[in-house]
């Protein structure tokens, strides 16, 4: 039995699978198998895993039920004591899963290990963004307002602690849910937050950029009214479990998504929707300007110019000043 598992969910995912494969495979560490659950797929996403030739990697195919389905069948068929999440368009360093190996036996209250995270683009180049979370220390209310483990290929999770979210809903007949199929976007921090508020488990990370997270303007990143119509829905499903601690962080958690969202409009060049998240941030919380107050003042800062000047503009402006920089 392998100590570890990489699940890997995947939908018609041709064009990145291979990379996020070859990515996995060279993983330093000298025991663990790779579970890629294609999830409905009608491209080659079977046929690049079964021609990859490693004896490590195992295919489940199932009907599309979605990533948070493919991620629960990816969990149920893994036999690791430790178990990795990483979806078919993202990377892993090579020393990340012994990273979160070591963390997890050094310390057996953690349940989840997670790691900072480079942004890429759809040609894997860095966008020059990266998630730095706080690694230490971390409650529901941090999970909660600023999701420290950042998205749904940076952690690493102990068999135990999936066990501890586990559910069975009533018209599921196959397995356990770990994460709430019924979402189709922020099924992720949903989980995490749960982990959070209904179990012991810790939530920790270790240092380093250990993730390549690809972000796509076409992709679920850039869709941010559905995103945060997901983010509601996930607030709604947990405030009957923790009331009291919704009333006293959903404002500041709130205001903090709507500056995230407005982060995400700037990045497609969208000012206008960036000013709009802006003032909705602020008319919930003055949290990010209080704690984070260059981060969000950054924020402020590229939505008035983008909604100034236009993206065209503000492009150009970027390329010149690189040119000068590398002169």
């Amino acid at each position: 039995m392998p100590e570890a598992s990489i699940v890997v969910p995947a939908c018609n995912a041709e064009a990145t699978l291979p990379e996020t494969l070859r990515s996995l495979c060279a993983q330093t560490h000298p025991d663990f198998e790779i579970v890629v659950v294609d999830d409905g797929s009608t491209d080659r996403t079977a046929a690049i895993v079964r021609g990859m030739g490693d004896r490590r990697l195992r295919l489940v195919q199932q009907p599309n039920r979605g990533l948070a389905g493919a991620r629960n069948s990816g969990i149920e068929a893994a036999c690791g004591a430790f178990i990795g999440l990483c979806d078919a368009d993202d990377l892993w360093r090579p020393t990340k899963l012994a990273a979160h190996v070591e963390h997890l036996k050094s310390d057996p209250s953690i349940g989840l290990s997670f790691s900072g995270s480079e942004l890429i683009d759809e040609t894997s180049r860095s966008v020059g963004i990266a998630q730095r979370p706080r690694l230490h220390g971390i409650g529901a209310a941090h999970v909660f307002r600023r999701n420290p483990v950042g998205n749904g290929s940076a952690p690493v999770l102990r068999r135990e602690a999936l066990a501890a979210l586990a559910w069975r809903p009533a018209p599921e007949t196959l397995r356990d849910w770990v994460f709430d199929e019924t979402f189709r976007q922020s099924e992720d921090i949903e989980c995490w937050l749960r982990l959070a508020l209904t179990t012991d488990w810790r939530i920790e990370g270790v240092p380093g950029l250990l993730t390549r997270y690809r972000v796509a303007n076409g992709g679920l990143s850039a869709g941010t009214d559905r995103q945060f119509a997901s983010w509601e829905r996930m607030v709604n499903k947990l405030t009957p479990v923790a009331p009291a601690f919704m009333a006293r962080h959903a404002p500041a958690a709130r205001a903090y998504q709507q500056r995230y969202l407005a982060r995400r409009a700037i990045s497609t060049g969208d000012g206008t929707q960036a000013m709009q998240r802006l003032r909705a941030a602020f008319g919930q919380s003055w949290a990010p300007l209080v704690e984070e107050p260059r981060k969000t003042l950054v924020t402020l800062a590229a939505a008035g110019v983008l909604c100034a000047v236009g993206p065209q503009a503000l492009t150009r402006a970027r390329h010149l000043l690189s040119a000068r920089q590398s002169a």
